[in-house]
């Protein structure tokens, strides 16, 4: 007999991946609404909920990278596309090449998330070898039909679309790409790991901290990782 409990323990996953999509959904609409004023701290609160949301949308994305959103390989395929176009209108097949690139030459020249820069200069490589010009038009597009169309402020779209998803962007790069994987680690899966700290790992990046569990066991889903630290 099917039940909720049933549900739940088989597509955990996609229940955590559909959740951290409607929060952003509705977080985003709700922001879109606000009336800005700079003397409210709770508005510069909700730019930092903001980002962590966007953090967790790519983070979803990267789970359905390694197929761990759902059994069913339509479905995980689905959401991972979902919360790319979410973030910032990136191409899923593109970022799956890519990081299963990483995961199989990882820490070298081959590895296109690897590089022996300053952090600026890794961070500018990573994020142009990412970003598209045709993902710049449709960002504007999208920008003008919110603001033009469904009359949202552009002070609103620009802290509460824009400065999260920028944030976000360097909050997944230094924990997971430079905080991991600069230097010469020196272990065999070339990763470094935080210490453990779940509070402070959840927050700072989904756990995906905890870098040399991820990159030991990829099949594992971001809201595990703790228990492989542990």
């Amino acid at each position: 007999m099917f039940t909720f409990r049933t549900f739940l323990r088989t597509q955990t996953g996609l229940f955590i991946a559909c959740t951290l999509i409607l929060l952003w959904s509705f977080s985003t609409a709700f922001a879109f609404q606000v009336h800005w004023d700079s003397r409210n701290p709770f508005l510069y609160i909700w730019i930092l909920i903001q980002m962590h949301l966007y953090t967790g949308l790519f983070i979803t994305a990267h789970d359905a990278m390694h197929g761990t959103v759902s059994r069913n390989r339509g479905l995980n395929n689905l959401i991972g596309w979902i919360c790319t176009l979410a973030y910032a209108c990136f191409p899923y097949s593109k970022l799956y090449k890519k990081h299963h690139e990483h995961h199989r030459f990882v820490h070298t020249e081959q590895d296109p998330d690897f590089s022996e820069r300053s952090f600026f200069l890794w961070y500018m490589g990573f994020f142009f070898q990412y970003f598209s010009i045709y993902q710049y038009l449709l960002l504007n597009g999208l920008f003008f039909f919110y603001n033009l169309v469904l009359k949202v402020p552009q002070v609103n779209l620009i802290l509460f679309w824009i400065v999260p998803s920028v944030l976000s962007s360097l909050q997944l790069f230094y924990f997971g790409t430079y905080a991991p994987h600069k230097g010469e680690p020196g272990n065999i899966h070339q990763a470094r790991t935080q210490t453990k700290n779940h509070v402070l790992a959840f927050i700072t990046c989904y756990f995906f901290g905890y870098h040399f569990e991820h990159h030991d066991a990829p099949y594992i889903p971001w809201w595990q990782l703790h228990k492989l630290k542990a």
